[in-house]
């Protein structure tokens, strides 16, 4: 399927416009999380795993593989989160603690949802329409997938967490 390493024009605007798009997506969707509810994008992603678990807790590498960020990150994000009182750090049977959602934080994310998943809509899945979305999803998952494929051959190393 490649012709190369280059793009072609056309493919060259696609995936300039795929880029643009996320971006300009991703930040409007976050100025109105920080504007409206004083969360980040990273808060509400961490309260969203949070308050999706069974018990409202989980441990930290499991939320590091789930947002696919980083040891230190997720610890120093974590700790800010733990200071304004959206989720706590419990010790466990494990050598680290697991961390769970607060009131405050559950709070937080059921203040927040409703608008912002009405932005996601009005600006994303209204735009694309049923079937758009379909072919999205699909498209979405076989990307995915081969990247999970070449990490699992080409390169083995890389930390997928």
């Amino acid at each position: 399927m490649s012709k190369g390493p280059w793009l072609d024009d056309d493919e060259q605007k696609a995936w300039r416009s795929y880029l643009l798009m996320t971006r300009t997506l991703e930040t409007h969707l976050e100025r109105h999380l920080q504007r409206d509810f004083g969360l980040s994008k990273s808060d509400f992603e961490i309260l969203v795993n949070l308050s999706e678990s069974e018990s409202g807790r989980m441990r930290a590498f499991e939320l590091s593989r789930s947002t696919q960020w980083e040891k230190s990150r997720l610890s120093h994000h974590l700790t800010r989160m733990e200071k304004r009182g959206l989720i706590r750090k419990e010790a466990c049977e494990s050598r680290y603690p697991e961390i769970a959602i607060t009131e405050a934080g559950m709070a937080a994310i059921k203040e927040c949802a409703p608008a912002h998943a009405a932005r996601v809509r009005e600006f994303f899945v209204d735009v694309f329409g049923p079937d758009r979305m379909t072919v999205l999803g699909e498209v979405s998952d076989e990307v995915v997938a081969t990247i999970g494929k070449h990490c699992d051959t080409d390169c083995p190393l890389a930390d997928r967490s």
